[in-house]
């Protein structure tokens, strides 16, 4: 029988931190090589996509090939048209998806992915400008390339150096951050992004508080000569669990709440005027304001409803339940 001992094993656990930090490496040489070599092809990439007429068509294959897709989805969400051609049914026939106005994105890790070579002569027969996004400067893709994108070389996670992990998490971030520079050169904006999202949580997260609010006759408000009898009529009318109240001009300048009621329960709550129960300067909303900024204030001061006002005046109130029926909190 043998009496070989049982091999080391390694902790899932410290498998798993020393990739993260293998990849943290990575990413930190990426951003050093945006101070140096990489910092005119970058920006150069930026001019051309920007001032390209038609789209920017982003290639790849295998690991970059899903990378690059993840990439034109990104771009295409963000404000600048693109979108995924893979190398292999472009070489039967998408590459008439291709256009002289276009831009071509190529990523390969190694610049020499045979199934690009279509895409690539393609490019150069009808004047395309073309990117390549490649760790090797001295590879077909890097030379062909109008621009190169070349990010470090760098030690691969997989401990056989083999499987693509580091190489595509710093393809992913290089990718990334060529969409965030293209969305803030031309200025786009939350509204934008809401046009391309407006489906799930993402979109409803988009909405602004004017969309969500009650107005008119919903709003609880009471002038601030009433007594707490009418107060808490108006309070059970409405269903906010809050009055707000406002003076002769009808700006708002204070809010009862249950609460309140709570901490003035007497005899004579009844007969008390507003001033004597109300909350002054009460915490509000804008109608501009997007709805994440609303939950978190709501969230902050742990409040279940908010007036919006606009010239000090209420326009409408939201209710931590409208933020739930949108799925946004």
């Amino acid at each position: 029988m043998s009496t070989q001992p049982a091999c080391e094993t390694i902790s899932p656990i410290c498998s798993a931190q020393a990739t993260i930090e293998n990849e943290i490496e990575g990413l930190k040489a990426l951003r050093e090589a945006l101070d140096g070599p990489l910092r005119d092809p970058f920006e150069k990439a930026v001019k051309v996509i920007q001032e390209a007429q038609g789209r920017l068509i982003v290639t790849g294959m295998g690991k970059s090939g899903h990378i690059a897709r993840k990439l034109a989805a990104t771009l295409a969400s963000t404000g600048t048209p693109a979108f995924f051609v893979h190398p292999g049914e472009a070489s039967h026939g998408d590459l008439g998806m291709i256009r002289h106005i276009d831009v071509v994105l190529a990523m390969s890790w190694s610049g020499e992915t045979a199934e690009l070579a279509n895409i690539i002569s393609y490019t150069r027969r009808f004047k395309v400008p073309l990117i390549g996004m490649t760790s090797n400067p001295f590879s077909t893709l890097a030379k062909q390339a109008d621009i190169s994108l070349c990010p470090p070389k760098v030690k691969e996670a997989c401990p056989h150096g083999l499987a693509p992990t580091t190489s595509t998490t710093m393809q992913l971030c290089l990718g990334d951050a060529l969409a965030v520079a293209l969305l803030e050169s031309h200025g786009f904006t939350a509204s934008d992004f809401r046009i391309f999202h407006p489906g799930g949580s993402l979109g409803a997260s988009l909405q602004y508080v004017r969309e969500l609010m009650h107005k008119g006759w919903s709003m609880p408000l009471a002038h601030e000569s009433c007594r707490m009898s009418d107060v808490i009529l108006t309070m059970s009318q409405k269903g906010f669990g809050c009055v707000g109240i406002q003076n002769d001009d009808g700006v708002l300048i204070g809010m009862v709440t249950d609460g309140d009621l709570r901490r003035h329960i007497s005899d004579d709550l009844l007969a008390q005027t507003v001033n004597d129960v109300m909350t002054r300067d009460p915490k509000t909303l804008r109608p501009d304001m997007l709805v994440p900024a609303a939950i978190e204030m709501l969230n902050s001061a742990a409040i279940t409803a908010i007036f919006v006002i606009e010239n000090d005046k209420p326009v409408g109130i939201v209710h931590m339940h409208d933020f739930l029926r949108i799925g946004a909190a």
